[in-house]
């Protein structure tokens, strides 16, 4: 049986799990209405009624995420208005009547007369945080729309580094907030305390396919998270925390949901089983990384905009440190070859001709600074391949197996 959380001061009571919607639309772009495919719109409503079913009432999904919204706006207006809560993100906007005029194509997709959680979608960077909070900015306009009774709530996405996301929060503008925080990558901690410190909902983005491929792991991550599969460990790992209201699972077909679900009789057990699934992993990373640079490797790192060529070095050796103790190469590379390409989702660069840069500036806090060079050198290597494109840029059918 589901269960849910107060999702902060919004009231709401939001389910463990929310059904994300990018991966079940027929593609990642605007197309006519009449282009989509029986077969795909009967799999996208399958999904949804198998969410309602089993309690998942929160239905999550973007003007970014092409043809979601508008799929959508067929079954919506089929389900109980006041039994489910819908959400969508969009984009701020240089120009705030731009913003409007999207947010309003979004309650026309939708098929709604009102949005319950309306996000600011991406606020990765101090530009567009100033496109959203200057005067008669996006914020305003989100505002006015929440007067008019079109939103009720207003909260923001964000893929920033850490630092930009606690200054977001500390304006005290916003009720919730969608974030990146999972086993692999607890870098946003503190930014989750802050939320809690606001009473804001807290919502994880993508912690299964983020936060590591997890329904495609290696055999070795296998082994260590047993008796758990990874899935359902990073699940219980997040949900163990009472600052975390929901995670979203991004179904792409009904079956989806299995292996999550099983977490749920596991949560008042978290605190019996966690224990030993942690110590085995941190164990094995120290085994392999060593101890000293387990508990130290990211001391004194520079931001990409403090790097020549803009190398994200933090992120390639945290890559880094993923393929070698958990033999998560597929991740690595695919993470890996995001960078050059993501844009401000995914920020910096790869380690190309780095034996040609002079790294000691910028490392000059780092206790590694000598061998880091080498060891990015030797990522690089590993790891390059084939550009990678975020994932919403992408054209892709619903029925390639994709899974958040």
């Amino acid at each position: 049986m589901m269960k849910y959380r107060r999702f902060g001061r919004t009231e709401l009571q939001m389910p463990l799990f929310s059904c994300g919607g990018m991966r079940y639309q027929f593609l990642s772009k605007d197309i006519p209405r009449w282009m989509i495919p029986t077969y795909n719109q009967q799999n996208l409503e399958a999904v949804i009624q198998k969410a309602i079913n089993v309690g998942i009432c929160h239905l999550e999904t973007a003007r970014d995420y092409g043809t979601s919204e508008i799929q959508l706006g067929r079954i919506l207006p089929r389900l109980t208005r006041d039994k489910i809560i819908v959400q969508t993100k969009v984009m701020p906007q240089e120009n705030p009547p731009e913003f409007r005029q999207i947010v309003e194509r979004s309650l026309s997709n939708l098929k709604l007369d009102h949005i319950d959680l309306l996000g600011i979608h991406g606020i990765n960077t101090p530009e567009l945080l100033e496109y959203t909070l200057r005067s008669g900015g996006c914020l305003d306009i989100a505002r006015q729309l929440q007067q008019q009774g079109k939103v009720r709530f207003i909260g923001f996405s964000t893929h920033a580094p850490t630092p930009l996301i606690k200054r977001t929060i500390e304006t005290g503008q916003f009720d919730y907030l969608n974030l990146h925080w999972y086993y692999i990558n607890q870098d946003n901690w503190s930014a989750v305390e802050m939320a809690q410190q606001h009473d804001m909902g807290v919502f994880i983005i993508s912690p299964t396919d983020k936060g590591g491929h997890l329904y495609n792991p290696s055999a070795k991550l296998s082994e260590l998270c047993a008796p758990l599969s990874p899935m359902v460990f990073n699940d219980l790992f997040c949900l163990s925390h009472p600052q975390v209201h929901t995670l979203s699972l991004g179904a792409s077909k009904v079956s989806d949901f299995d292996e999550h679900l099983k977490v749920l009789p596991l949560l008042d057990r978290a605190e019996e089983i966690l224990p030993t699934i942690l110590n085995n992993l941190k164990q094995e990373a120290i085994a392999t990384l060593g101890d000293d640079w387990y508990h130290h490797w990211h001391v004194g790192l520079p931001t990409p905009e403090e790097t020549p060529n803009q190398i994200n070095i933090p992120v390639i050796l945290w890559l880094r440190n993923l393929w070698l103790a958990y033999d998560m190469i597929e991740y690595a590379q695919a993470r890996y070859n995001l960078l050059g390409n993501g844009g401000h989702w995914f920020g910096g660069q790869q380690a190309v001709g780095v034996a040609d840069l002079d790294l000691s500036d910028c490392l000059k806090e780092s206790p590694y600074q000598d061998i880091i060079p080498q060891l990015l050198a030797d990522t690089h290597q590993k790891l390059a391949g084939k550009a990678t494109k975020r994932l919403s840029k992408q054209l892709r059918l619903s029925s390639l197996i994709n899974r958040n």
